[in-house]
């Protein structure tokens, strides 16, 4: 292991994300870019809002995201060399234009760690990500899962970007129940419970397109609003290492239908519709 990739496994270990990380060149954020303005001219955009679930299954370029040999170098560094891709959606807030003075204004700001604020309190109603952990919704044990944000678009204060409470993923799962405002994009609609989220401790992840941010499965995370006049569009990706196996449990339901084996091998086999890598 570098020395490089040994601090970026620390830092991961520490705030339980990291971010910023440049991931995509310029050619192969245009390809992406276009050949997802061809789904929203095919499904429309309240279709690719949320509905875009593993169609890595089905679309060559998105297969070649979740194994692109940049952002599997980055995972390996956390997950270790035998990973399975779990799940994959792509995720768009589309602009509102409300509180918004210019259709560019800072599309080019993206300073990492600025101070986040209130999720979706402020502004009832608009498409927002409520304060949850991604492992209250996957029924798995024996190992972690890493969620990847790959920026299609710029994505800022402005347009909803991520935010974060470093750290927070030495909580343990906290409690989630039915969310109390109107908008969340959440298929679940649940929240954790504002008393126990430490929002002054936020911290806002900015990322220019082409650019990858991760964090860890219990991470507390959420976003604003998009209330700019620029979509905001990302590729989430979900990894796991392959001794991760899925665990019947009523509260977190979930079927593993589209794992795909995306570094090393399966010594394991706990999911049984794994696509092996072709050769």
């Amino acid at each position: 292991m570098t020395a490089s990739a040994a601090d970026m496994q620390a830092l991961y270990k520490q705030q339980g994300y990291l971010t910023a990380v440049p991931m995509l060149s310029d050619r192969e954020l245009q390809a992406a870019r276009a050949a997802f303005a061809e789904l929203e001219r095919e499904f429309g955009q309240e279709y690719t809002q949320y509905s875009l679930h593993n169609v890595h299954q089905q679309y060559d370029w998105v297969m070649a995201l979740v194994k692109h040999p940049r952002v599997l170098e980055v995972v390996k560094t956390i997950l270790g060399p035998d990973i399975l891709l779990l799940d994959s959606r792509f995720i768009c807030k589309y602009p509102t234009g409300r509180n918004s003075t210019s259709s560019g204004q800072g599309a080019n700001d993206t300073t990492s760690d600025i101070n986040g604020g209130s999720i979706s309190k402020d502004m009832p109603g608009l498409p927002y990500v409520a304060w949850h952990q991604d492992m209250r919704y996957w029924g798995l044990d024996g190992g972690p899962v890493l969620s990847v944000w790959l920026a299609l678009d710029n994505s800022l204060e402005n347009n909803g970007a991520l935010q974060v409470i470093p750290g927070s993923h030495y909580s343990g799962l906290l409690p989630h129940r039915t969310s109390a405002h109107p908008g969340n994009m959440l298929s679940v609609n649940q929240e954790i419970p504002e008393e126990l989220v430490e929002t002054d401790k936020a911290i806002i992840c900015p990322l220019q397109a082409g650019q990858m941010s991760l964090h860890d499965g219990l991470l507390v995370h959420g976003s604003d609003p998009n209330t700019s006049a620029c979509r905001r569009c990302g590729f989430v990706i979900r990894y796991v290492p392959t001794c991760a196996y899925p665990v019947q449990d009523p509260d977190r339901p979930r079927h593993f239908n589209a794992t795909v084996l995306v570094s090393g091998e399966d010594k394991f086999k706990h999911f049984s519709n794994t696509v092996a890598p072709s050769v």
